[in-house]
């Protein structure tokens, strides 16, 4: 019996997944320039004083790397849906949520002044 592939258990339109990536590299790219920290969720809502404590280019930078990861990764699945086997669809959730944790660790430690 053939191994299920992504594209076989993947549901909804093609197109929908063009528009999250293409968002997502968007976001991406505005957070590797260092701006865009109102778009960082906890940030934005900080008093002055605690966005003191952050440099503000430093935190864009690191979570702009983290979307850019999230988005290169939903390109190899969106390009290689035929191929990869179903059951890689975990392996990508674990590497993304992997890098979410990095994220939050490296935003509150190497971002802080």
């Amino acid at each position: 019996m053939k191994e299920k592939t992504l594209a076989d258990v993947s549901t909804g339109p093609d197109w929908l997944l063009y528009v999250v990536i293409v968002l997502f590299a968007a976001l991406s790219v505005i957070l590797l320039m260092g701006k865009g920290a109102w778009l960082l969720a906890g940030y934005n809502t900080a008093s002055e004083k605690e966005k003191r404590e952050y440099d503000e280019k430093k935190l864009c930078r690191v979570m702009g790397g983290g979307m850019a990861l999230i988005t290169v990764l939903l390109m190899i699945m969106e390009r290689f849906e035929d191929v990869l086997p179903a059951a890689s669809a975990h392996i990508f959730g674990i590497v993304v949520l992997l890098d979410c944790i990095v994220m939050c660790v490296l935003g509150n430690t190497i971002c802080r002044k």
